[in-house]
């Protein structure tokens, strides 16, 4: 008996068997692989409809670019493009897809517009005079200058009154709707004041009628451009508005035609 059988009969006893070794375990069964989702959209259909679909939606995608594109040049201000291609863009707005407003609204005035004011005066001494031009446009602008917190009178009371009275009146300043003696009242309120503070009519004298014009110039242009515009001034003159009875004893009363 070599050392390998003697070394196992000692450990079993010489009388007794060896037992047998127990049986190595069997691998575990590998788990069933779960089954793939079935596919759904587009990507259920075969390849011929997805090359569809896929054509489909870009032709959708131009679509609504070139809509867009479209509206965005019609509700902007007149630029090169709407200039060459004007007609194109109104057919395709027009009448399905009219727009009423505009992108930048009111548009950049390319114009300067200064509303300037005299007044024809009574002195203390029962003459009358007529005062000079008063730029009113300029004071506000000289107000806001270097202004950080300009008030809402400085930067729009003055603007807006005479934009009231321009679109309330024809071109020759006939009103053309009820609301056109409201805007020449406001207006001449406005002027009112302005001239009281300025001490138009003097130690006791009194403002018996004013006058309103409109100075207007182009807005050059820059300096690359090749656009040729006239630099000379217009005016729009208004005729001559009476104070009424009540107002002008009001402001004689005061002493001064200082501010009330």
């Amino acid at each position: 008996m070599d050392a390998h059988h003697a070394g196992s009969a000692a450990r079993h006893g010489p009388d007794q068997e060896p037992r047998d070794a127990p049986p190595a375990l069997a691998p575990p069964a590998s788990s069933p692989l779960p089954e793939p989702e079935p596919r759904t959209g587009v990507a259920a259909l075969s390849l011929r409809y997805q090359i569809g679909a896929a054509l489909a939606l870009a032709v959708v995608a131009i679509a609504v670019c070139v809509h867009v594109g479209m509206i965005f040049l019609h509700v902007a201000p007149p630029n090169t493009v709407t200039k060459q291609h004007g007609r194109a863009i109104d057919d395709w707005i027009y009448p399905e897809f009219e727009q009423n407003w505009k992108l930048f609204a009111p548009n950049p005035l390319q114009q300067n517009i200064s509303v300037q004011v005299r007044a024809q005066v009574s002195t203390a001494a029962g003459a009358t005079r007529t005062t000079g031009w008063y730029d009113l446009s300029a004071q506000d602008g000289r107000a806001i200058d270097g202004n950080l917190l300009p008030s809402h009178t400085q930067q729009n009371e003055l603007r807006r009154a005479w934009d009231f009275f321009v679109a309330t009146h024809d071109a020759q300043n006939r009103p053309v709707g009820l609301r056109g003696a409201l805007s020449e009242t406001y207006l001449r309120h406005i002027v009112q004041l302005r001239l009281d503070r300025a001490d138009a009519a003097g130690a006791g004298g009194a403002v018996e009628r004013v006058q309103v014009r409109s100075r207007t110039t182009n807005v050059p242009p820059p300096k690359w451009s090749d656009e040729q515009i006239s630099d000379k001034a217009t005016y729009r003159v208004l005729p001559w508005w009476g104070i009424p009875d009540d107002e002008t004893a009001e402001a004689a009363g005061t002493g001064t035609g200082g501010a009330r």
